[in-house]
């Protein structure tokens, strides 16, 4: 079994790979393989698809199948049975808005890397002492922002962070500029009326984008 510094290692290989992680809610499954393609080739290959709608699973299923430049993650995932699932439908990563005991021993007997979510210093330190430096911070604007974030770099020092929640193009790179954040995530460059209208060289385009904003 890989141990958590390992998916930790493989995770950070995904999400340094891009600034930007499409977080897609697909309501069709149709639309997912267009889509995917559409974002690897503006140039974000990584991409989590929320289990917010029933086609979700069907449509990770459909990403991992049939588009090999893809690097589909599974994101919302709330418990174990749902990491099962995503695992079953070949999702390369899982992400939570959260942790639980739960859902971390799911995460602990699966060679698929988990990035759960913490916010709170107390969530931070619970999630460190599982053995997760690499965490998703979300609702990130709600939460406090980027000044929050960079607030936590001090005590937090061996923690980096993907933000996602309210972030889009005007204060994606306050985010991006942070020692501490490792990416973000975003649904600005999949908007649903794109998706549903199939203008898939328009998401493209904003994959270029998105692809091309400076990290620190």
């Amino acid at each position: 079994m890989t141990t958590i510094e390992q998916k930790t290692e493989n995770l950070l290989g995904v999400l340094e790979g891009q600034p930007v992680i499409p977080v897609l809610k697909i309501s069709r499954v149709a639309d997912a393989v267009p889509l995917a393609r559409a974002l690897a080739r503006g140039g974000l290959p990584a991409v989590e698809i929320t289990l917010r709608t029933p086609a979700a699973l069907e449509a990770i299923e459909a990403v991992a199948a049939e588009v090999p430049e893809a690097i589909v993650g599974a994101g919302t995932i709330l418990n174990g049975a749902q990491f099962a699932e995503a695992a079953a439908a070949k999702a390369r990563f899982i992400v939570s808005p959260g942790s639980t005991a739960e859902l971390l021993e799911a995460a602990s007997s699966s060679d698929i890397p988990l990035l759960p979510g913490a916010i709170t210093p107390g969530e931070i330190m619970a999630a460190q002492a599982a053995g997760y430096s690499v965490l998703k911070f979300f609702p990130a604007e709600q939460a406090g922002g980027a000044a929050f974030l960079k607030s936590l770099a001090s005590p937090f020092a061996g923690v980096k962070f993907c933000p996602t929640g309210g972030i889009g193009p005007a204060n994606a790179g306050d985010y991006l500029s942070l020692g501490n954040v490792v990416c973000v995530g975003g649904s600005w460059v999949a908007p649903d009326d794109l998706i549903a209208a199939g203008r898939w060289d328009e998401i493209a385009e904003l994959a270029r984008g998105a692809a091309g904003m400076a990290r620190r």
